[in-house]
């Protein structure tokens, strides 16, 4: 069963040596201290009577006692039976000159070693031999297994993989580099008596053996300390290597290693020791070989790497753990924070639609909180919060979830099956939050006042439940506190009439969410021409939405909901990337210098990633930063002026270019206009409209194109219509124009195909 190689023999022995390896005879045994030296060994080889020749340290290196009459059976019997093929290939003269094959050799003193035999060039005064040199290459390999094996586990190290396939992965990555047929991972786990116990959680073998039933029993096991060999090193904290699987009693509960051939192995404790100073063992590790394996060097210190990395992944995924609790759960109560219980009634809102169910959403708001903490202190205020959570949760029907909005404020999800006793369920919250609060041996008292919503006659997202909700409750506010109002169908259409705006802005507002991810929104390009050189100088990169009903909701509409919330951001990123896709489409088309501007919100700019983030995006296309212009109006720029002008001039120095849109709009846009960083300014509109008309419109727009020339800025005029507008802004020097008379939006594919030519 242990036998290395379990073959037929490749060759008799030969009595008598040919001629060609007489002489090499001769040669072997010339002195080896050379050999030594340069750590290699010399060996000749005659293919028409399989017969060898090897010098001292090639036969050292091969673990044979006998330097002559050689046959390759008796000369290759340590070496491993998959490593054999290319060999014999090799020796053979079946390969190309100067050749290589590295194979194993198993050494009952030095264990697995690794050997490579290089042929050398034939000898024209043995023309019939094929001859080379031996050298052992076991600490390359391992270096470079090492060296694999660590950038490997550093991978999984920094990556976001789940506890149980990183850790299989790994057990998979030091089968493969190590040469093992066998690896599992046994974690300690508490027992019911408060003892350790440890199971096989995670195995992996190689696919071409039959462990499967080995597998079943290992996992079927529970150890205690000190049980078995993996017991033994667990409650000892020392490796240990395995000779005899078979007749090593430590593996009396598994007795499938007979059937399967396991035979050799190593088996080590996973430790680490935390930042208090203590360690801890959270479990084992075993590798198991088929072959008859002797202990190696490298592996107690790689063993404790591997230890070492199990457990830091292991602290970090525990840590992942802890954050992402301390981000969903508030503080005070344990209960879900605002943010994690919008999630959880999204979330059932999603699932709700689907089956066709209801659930109800309570709103609960504690009266006479506030002279709680005015008398007694925030402390005493946080005692009765705490308890009060505490409360509900005992009261919460399986399937809830409870959660804390803010301040005195709480909230329940109640589930379809618990809304036929929810009047029972909320009058068991009422009387919860009447019983006394003790603080201090003060008796604290207070009620509470309970809104209810129910999806989905009241709202089908979580802002119009909680709305619904709220304004059920603000009812029993209005009306002496201290008890429940379900809102109604009745309720929600009159609450809708009194607060219409900000009822269809939360509707709108969750309608853009989805739109934003479900391919609603799309660009059309509007042409900014140059009128002196007869070009098309530009595009203006317009967003706009089309619901999956096919209506159209206009910008103006929804762009504002869209800046007054995260979403103009998120908006924003989309219409950058989309814009810079199709500008290396219109780049490789015919438009070699064409620029394309997009508008930003000040938000936008206030971000301090945005010119690593862009340039990110222009180099994923294969564009330069002076393709892209960036628009900003003057309004949006004096909200944030401080954080978005250092953006700005970081953006500029990078080559971007940034417009300012809506130019002579504000209060001091030349003040501004001199420290800005800006490579164009547009004219707004509203001064291009009555250009015809109105002699201080054309004033002004002479003026702003002198002033655009003098600073060195392009003058871009948007809105022109007529030909009398162009006109007048042709003699003002405005060439740059923007408007329907030259190009209305259009669609990718139709700007294409109305400028064949790129003009």
């Amino acid at each position: 069963m242990h036998q290395t190689l379990g073959r037929a023999p490749l060759a008799t022995h030969a009595a008598v040596f040919s001629q060609p390896l007489s002489q090499a005879l001769t040669q072997s045994a010339a002195p080896s201290a050379l050999e030594e030296a340069a750590e290699f060994g010399r060996w000749w080889f005659d293919p028409e009577t399989s017969q060898i020749v090897l010098s001292a340290q090639a036969a050292r290196y091969l673990n044979v006692e006998s330097l002559h009459h050689q046959g390759l059976d008796s000369c290759l019997i340590h070496v491993v039976s998959d490593d054999m093929l290319c060999l014999i290939e090799q020796l053979s003269g079946r390969v190309a000159p100067t050749a290589k094959s590295d194979f194993r050799v198993i050494s009952p003193v030095d264990g697995l070693r690794w050997l490579r035999m290089t042929q050398m060039p034939a000898d024209a005064a043995n023309p019939g031999l094929v001859s080379g040199i031996l050298a052992d290459i076991t600490a390359l390999q391992h270096a470079a297994m090492r060296e694999r094996l660590g950038f490997e586990l550093t991978e999984f190290l920094v990556g976001s993989h789940p506890l149980g396939d990183a850790i299989t992965n790994v057990i998979q990555l030091i089968c493969k580099n190590l040469g093992w047929d066998w690896g599992a991972y046994w974690a300690a786990e508490p027992s019911p008596d408060g003892t350790a116990q440890l199971r096989c959680k995670y195995f992996w073998h190689q696919p071409e053996l039959d462990l499967a039933s080995f597998g079943h029993e290992s996992s079927t096991l529970s150890l205690a300390p000190g049980e078995s060999l993996v017991g033994s090193v667990w409650q000892s904290g020392q490796p240990d290597w395995v000779e005899d699987m078979v007749n090593d009693l430590r593996f009396s509960q598994r007795t499938n290693d007979r059937e399967c051939k396991l035979w050799s192995g190593y088996v080590f404790p996973v430790t680490y020791v935390s930042v208090d100073g203590h360690t801890h063992s959270p479990g084992v590790l075993e590798f198991y070989s088929c072959l008859s394996r002797q202990p190696e060097a490298q592996l107690p210190k790689l063993s404790a790497t591997i230890g070492a990395f199990i457990a830091q992944m292991a602290q970090r995924i525990e840590h992942q753990a802890t954050i992402l609790h301390l981000a969903q759960v508030d503080e005070m109560t344990g209960l879900a924070n605002r943010s994690h219980f919008h999630e959880l009634v999204t979330l059932e809102c999603e699932i709700a639609s689907k089956e066709g169910s209801s659930f109800g959403l309570a709103f609960i708001d504690l009266d006479r909180f506030k002279p709680i903490n005015d008398a007694f202190g925030h402390e005493a205020g946080n005692q009765v919060l705490r308890e009060f959570g505490r409360r509900l949760r005992a009261l919460a029907p399986e399937g809830s979830k409870v959660g804390r909005l803010g301040g005195d404020e709480f909230a329940m999800l109640i589930p379809a099956a618990a809304l036929p006793d929810a009047a029972t369920l909320l009058e068991h919250i009422l009387e919860s939050a009447r019983a006394p609060f003790v603080y201090e041996g003060i008796e604290l008292t207070v009620s509470a006042s309970v809104g209810v919503s129910t999806f989905p006659q009241c709202g089908d997202t979580c802002p119009a439940l909680l709305q619904s909700a709220d304004a059920a409750m603000y009812r029993i506010k209005n009306n002496g506190r201290n008890g429940c109002h379900f809102s109604s169908v009745s309720n929600t259409h009159a609450l809708a009439e009194q607060q219409s705006s900000i009822a269809q802005r939360l509707a709108l507002e969750t309608e853009l969410h989805h739109a934003l991810h479900g391919n609603e929104l799309f660009l059309v390009y509007q042409p900014i021409f140059d009128i002196s050189k007869q070009r098309l100088e530009a595009v203006e990169a317009l967003v706009r939405w089309r619901r999956a009903d096919g209506t159209l909701v206009p910008p103006d509409v929804f762009i504002p909901i869209a800046e007054q919330s995260h979403l103009i951001v998120q908006i924003g990123k989309w219409v950058a990337e989309q814009a810079c896709r199709d500008l290396a489409i219109l780049r490789a088309a015919h438009f070699k210098d064409l620029k394309v501007h997009v508008n930003m919100a000040a938000s936008e700019f206030a971000s301090k990633n945005l010119a690593d983030e862009l340039c990110t995006l222009v180099g994923a296309f294969g564009l330069e930063a002076n393709s892209l212009s960036l628009e900003l109006t003057e309004g949006m720029l004096m909200k944030r002026p401080d954080q978005v002008i250092p953006v700005m001039h970081t953006l500029r120095h990078l080559g971007f270019g940034i417009s300012l849109d809506d130019f002579g709009m504000g209060h001091s846009s030349l003040a501004l206009l001199k420290n800005l960083p800006i490579s164009s300014l547009k004219i707004d509109r509203s001064f291009v409209r009555d250009l015809a008309q109105q002699r201080n419109d054309r004033a002004i727009v002479k003026t702003i194109a002198d002033l655009g020339a003098q600073m060195g800025l392009e003058v871009i005029a948007e809105g022109v219509e007529t030909e009398p507008q162009l006109d007048i802004l042709r003699q003002a020097g405005c060439s740059l124009i923007q408007g329907y008379l030259l190009g209305r939006p259009m669609a990718l594919a139709e700007l294409l195909a109305k400028h064949p030519a790129g003009v």
